[in-house]
């Protein structure tokens, strides 16, 4: 049994990004799925999807959230993955602001969906690891921003939590 004694950031943070995609890409990314009412505990017991067994005991300052990091190294890494799952609902104003919006979440290798004129980027981290990235666009009202809450299916929720580089779609 793994034990983990803290968090060490977001999946989203610049420091750990780039090692959390790569990882991605070699299939090195174990994802431990904490049901939402969980998410405040500090110490509870819980299954990775690959099997390993964990031992979360976190000092009082520390709370686990969508896109937290229990484990990095050059090998692997451990994230939780909240049991709902959370879309930034983004609506650009005019074709130029969507050109843009797009540049931002493909180079971001944001994971995103597409329904008419709006972009959905799935929320795996807190709403100002995303925000902050947008801020000049969300500040000059250029895109508008609401989340959206969805169950995730059961199978979903135990599927590969990758990203797509190419269409996007799912």
């Amino acid at each position: 049994m793994l034990r983990i004694g803290n968090v060490l950031g977001s999946r989203l943070e610049t420091a750990f990004s780039e090692e959390i995609h790569r990882l991605e890409h070699r299939g090195a990314v174990d994802v431990v799925n904490i049901p939402v009412a969980d998410l405040a505990r500090r110490r509870l017991l819980a299954t990775t999807c690959g099997g390993e067994e964990l031992a979360i005991a976190l000092p009082r300052h520390q709370k686990l959230f969508d896109g937290a990091i229990l484990l990095i190294d050059s090998e692997r890494a451990i994230v939780v993955r909240a049991a709902t799952e959370r879309w930034m609902r983004l609506e650009p104003r005019s074709i130029s602001d969507a050109i843009e919006l797009g540049y931002h979440a493909g180079n971001l290798h944001w994971r995103v969906r597409f329904q008419g004129d709006v972009l959905f980027v799935a929320m795996e981290g807190r709403l100002e690891d995303y925000t902050a990235r947008l801020n000049a666009m969300i500040s000059a009202r250029r895109v508008s921003v609401s989340i959206l809450e969805e169950e995730r299916h059961a199978g979903e929720a135990n599927s590969h939590h990758g990203h797509h580089h190419h269409d996007g779609h799912q």
